[in-house]
């Protein structure tokens, strides 16, 4: 991998040749001042404003938004930072990110939303929006501040208990009420607790066979069901987190043929990896919801692809490593997701043959900024256009490579791909027009 070109380094313009578009036209792309100022064919090199980029037929998207991130700051900067995890992002061509709340202490006030942003202000490498909880200290019982959050600098619009379930009927309602009141949206781990006590990964022929605790597939679809009938009850918006089941499918995909407000998120994870890995023991594996069947993989592919599941989001989640190197029962639910996302996504769906690069354009960065309202001034979501603030990555398609567990800049090891041969790499990441990632190396180091 080539170290970046120091010329380009702080340069107010940029022309980058060569590249195809997500409708894979082949052109020329000027940036100027943060924006894009020209797309068309063999465009002329500015000599005041512009250095150079090969494309050499790089893919050209626009900057991918995560809806699910786990920062882990406050409080657990043993396993991430604010700054190592929207590194990581940038890297994976991420230019925008929203933390989950299951910090310590809990974003659960404006004080820790506005906290967790001013931290992503600070790093520079990608925007990073805060998602507030939905109750108080994800206790599931009383609403947390979500007006306060939602009135804050943060401006939070996406609530979310992660990790946890809110699992009371009449807390979910309430919450559901609440945040319609300036456009907000709950996003649901979709998990009933009492089904899945010392549950250890998906319940079927292998946890039989392993003699691990079963985690069904009811679990998350029987609140998925409720809640798509609170949604339409009260006329809010709800978003699905990471869905796991065929049976969760079926249930969104009837949701929104009746008109009800829901969206829906896919984890790269849960696109290529299966419950066959569990019999490795290796608590890198281990995950919340589990790794489910082969076919329920295949029925999450096909939702992403006709769009019942709208958008695909991380579900990033460092851990120590001490919190992985154990037992299977005692290790931590969760797996990094940032870096190789866009990866995972091409191996999945592109290679598959069930999606192109406009679709995906759509899953990883229209959509979930649309969800995440996302502030327009921002750039996020924004097609490839004249006049778009530059917020775009060039990717290598053509190549192979083997994910290596040195070359991660999270502060986190619990990567389920390394060692794992996966298409593509971003080479370039570029936010409002600045270069962040130059030839797949991070332009400002940690």
């Amino acid at each position: 991998m080539t170290t970046p070109d120091q010329s380009m380094i702080g340069k107010s313009g940029y022309l980058i040749r060569s590249v195809l578009t997500p409708d894979q036209e082949l052109v020329d792309v000027r940036i100027a001042s943060g924006v894009i100022s020209e797309i068309a064919p063999a465009l002329s090199l500015d000599p005041n404003e512009s250095e150079i980029i090969e494309g050499a037929q790089l893919q050209l998207l626009p900057g991918l938004v995560d809806l699910h991130t786990h920062l882990r700051e406050p409080g657990r900067e043993d396993a991430e930072t604010v700054r190592t995890g929207s590194a990581a992002a940038a890297l994976g061509g991420f230019t925008a990110v929203h933390a989950m709340a299951n910090t310590d202490p809990v974003a659960d006030t404006a004080g820790v939303v506005e906290q967790v942003v001013r931290l992503g202000r600070e790093a520079g490498y990608c925007d990073v929006f805060a998602v507030g909880a939905v109750t108080q200290g994800l206790n599931g019982s009383e609403l947390a501040e979500l007006g306060a959050m939602a009135h804050s600098m943060a401006q939070v619009r996406v609530f979310s208990d992660d990790g946890k379930c809110v699992s009371d009927s009449l807390v979910m309602r309430r919450a559901l009420e609440y945040v319609k009141q300036f456009d907000g949206v709950i996003a649901q781990h979709a998990q009933d607790p009492r089904l899945t006590e010392m549950a250890q990964m998906n319940e079927g022929v292998i946890s039989a066979k392993l003699g691990l605790a079963g985690w069904p597939a009811v679990a998350e679809e029987a609140i998925i069901a409720r809640d798509v009938l609170l949604a339409e009850h009260v006329g809010a918006r709800l978003h699905i987190c990471h869905v796991s089941t065929a049976g969760s499918v079926e249930i969104i995909r009837r949701a929104k043929a009746r008109g009800i407000n829901v969206t829906a998120e896919v984890t790269p994870h849960h696109l290529l990896l299966t419950d066959s890995l569990a019999e490795t023991y290796d608590p890198i594996y281990k995950v919340n919801p589990p790794l489910r069947t082969a076919a329920d993989v295949q029925a999450l592919r096909v939702a992403l692809a006709d769009g019942t599941i709208d958008i695909v989001a991380t579900d990033h989640a460092p851990h120590p490593r001490e919190a992985k190197e154990c037992e299977w029962s005692e290790a931590a639910n969760g797996m990094l997701g940032l870096e190789n996302a866009l990866s995972v996504v091409q191996e999945s769906m592109i290679e598959s043959g069930l999606s192109n690069w406009s679709t995906i354009s759509e899953r990883m960065s229209y959509a979930p900024a649309r969800i995440g309202r996302t502030n327009p001034s921002a750039g996020h979501g924004q097609e490839i256009k004249v006049g778009a603030l530059a917020n775009l990555i060039l990717v290598d398609t053509k190549i192979r490579r083997k994910v290596r567990e040195i070359k991660s800049v999270s502060k986190s090891r619990n990567n389920p791909y390394v060692e794992r041969e996966l298409p593509g790499q971003v080479m370039f990441t570029f936010l409002r027009g600045e270069m962040i990632v130059a030839h797949g190396e991070l332009v400002k180091a940690l």
